[in-house]
């Protein structure tokens, strides 16, 4: 495939639409067979993802420009003229001209009609036309015009709105069509936050030191990342702020046996791992062999020797394994509402699946726990914002399972206390990804059922005791 930034957008957003693909994954495909420099992908990246994150508004738009609706055009004649309305739009360094032009001639190349170029001329030259007055769209009821301005379907503005209030809902979906910034935990392992720093500047990254997580940084420019000669090396690997906080609240330490049930990429191992120092044992599952591989690459990337890359069905019981683990992790399979920033094709989900998701959460929530040594700790985690696949799953788990307690942790940041041992991390507030993790202290064999009608507080301190207790037993931590 040979092709510029524009063509390898249309490309995209059509695999999107036609074939169910992943827009990160599938732009990253075209970008390497299309041979893009840097300059090219960012342009091809800032379009494809642009045109998403502004997709019902574009369709508004080129309605009022068109006699023909959109849902019956060909599916490439529609994205070019998506890309086309959304250069104009948004992007004001881009002259109307090109934008004309090029999505004519993407029209030219891929679609069978021959009338189809003359219509999207006609059709972008009328919004060039209009671009200073582009049609307003209707306020009467505030859902309908929030889904419209930020290209969010209206079932998720409502139960973002329900959560939220009228002021979040809105600055949720701002940031949602926003470019977030790139998290990159640095490897201790491998060199200090100066030297990595330093390796990072003389590739041209632009980067800083997170503002109040420790061993992070925020990355922009220097190009594909995983060209960066400290990536290369295993000196950084790439994680939001709000899965770092997730394995911070579990606390592995140097010498565990913990399990990461549903690892891939492997992001949490990593962090695990390096809290432990590369001293213990950490499984990391994930059902598919692929991914095992791509796990097993990354932990030797990052020179993290404790990691035991493992294919396992988070659902499906493993005898041997019955509590011998001192922390169990559960990134279990969710919606991803959390991430649609990183990845906006997310918010087109059809919403009627995703009802059957808490069932699959709670039958791998139940059986890795199985896994938690008396007194281990087990961490119930999504990339949603949803309180069925949250809370809802956390709760009913602890209903039927009186040897589990929650326990409060405390997190840098503006996250800072969690005393009842559950928290959502929501964009707009912590400036994280969407996240939701739980802390469960599985209580000691003598302790079941002993904090059933304790606050969160004295349950935690409660679990302390016991966990003192065990320790002077055994000559060793819980």
């Amino acid at each position: 495939m040979a092709g510029n930034a524009r063509e390898v957008a249309l490309l995209t957003l059509s695999a999107c639409d036609r074939q169910g693909a992943w827009s990160d994954l599938s732009l990253k495909k075209n970008i390497r067979a299309a041979g893009l420099d840097n300059r090219d992908a960012a342009l091809a990246t800032r379009l494809c993802f642009g045109v998403l994150q502004n997709r019902l508004l574009l369709d508004f738009y080129i309605s009022k420009f068109s006699t023909v609706k959109p849902d019956r055009m060909e599916n490439k004649v529609l994205n070019a003229l998506r890309l086309g309305v959304y250069q104009m739009a948004f992007l004001t360094r881009v002259p109307a001209s090109a934008a004309v032009n090029e999505s004519v001639g993407l029209v030219k190349r891929y679609s069978k009609n021959p009338r189809s170029p003359g219509l999207v001329n006609g059709i972008l030259r009328s919004v060039a036309r209009n671009i200073d007055r582009l049609p307003i769209i209707p306020d009467e009821d505030p859902i309908s015009y929030l889904s419209m301005r930020y290209s969010h379907p209206a079932w998720l503005v409502r139960t973002f709105w329900e959560t939220l209030g009228p002021v979040e809902t809105e600055q949720l979906l701002t940031l949602n069509n926003g470019e977030p910034p790139t998290v990159a935990q640095i490897n201790p392992l491998r060199g200090s936050m100066e030297e990595i720093l330093t390796s990072l500047r003389a590739d041209g990254a632009e980067v800083e030191p997170h503002p109040w997580l420790p061993d992070c940084v925020t990355l922009t420019g220097g190009g594909d990342l995983e060209n960066l000669t400290a990536f290369q090396e295993g000196r950084i690997y790439i994680q939001d702020a709000g899965a770092r906080l997730a394995v911070l609240a579990a606390e592995p330490k140097p010498g565990m046996t913990i399990l990461d049930a549903c690892a891939a990429p492997g992001g949490k191992s990593f962090a695990a791992a390096i809290e432990m120092e590369n001293q213990g044992k950490l499984v990391s599952c994930d059902i598919h062999a692929h991914k095992k591989a791509l796990i097993d690459s990354g932990a030797r990337r990052l020179g993290l020797t404790c990691i035991t890359p493992a294919v396992q069905d988070g659902k499906v019981y493993r005898a041997g394994w019955e509590k011998f683990f001192d922390l169990v992790m559960a990134d279990v399979p969710c919606s991803g509402l959390g991430i649609i920033r990183k990845k906006p094709d997310i918010r087109y989900k059809d919403p009627v699946p995703l009802a059957g998701l808490p069932a699959v959460q709670s039958a791998i929530l139940s059986n890795v726990s199985a896994y938690v040594k008396p007194g281990g700790v087990l961490l119930y985690c999504t990339c949603t914002l949803q309180t069925s696949e949250n809370e809802d799953v956390v709760n009913a788990f602890l209903s039927a399972n009186p040897e589990y307690a929650l326990e409060g942790f405390t997190l840098p940041g503006p996250v800072g206390e969690v005393p009842d041992g559950m928290v959502t991390l929501w964009p707009q507030r912590h400036g994280t990804d969407g996240f939701f993790f739980a802390k469960l202290r599985r209580w000691p064999d003598s302790a079941i059922g002993y904090g059933k009608t304790l606050s969160s507080d004295r349950m935690a301190q409660t679990v302390q005791e016991y966990g003192q207790i065990l320790q002077e037993k055994s000559g060793r931590g819980v």
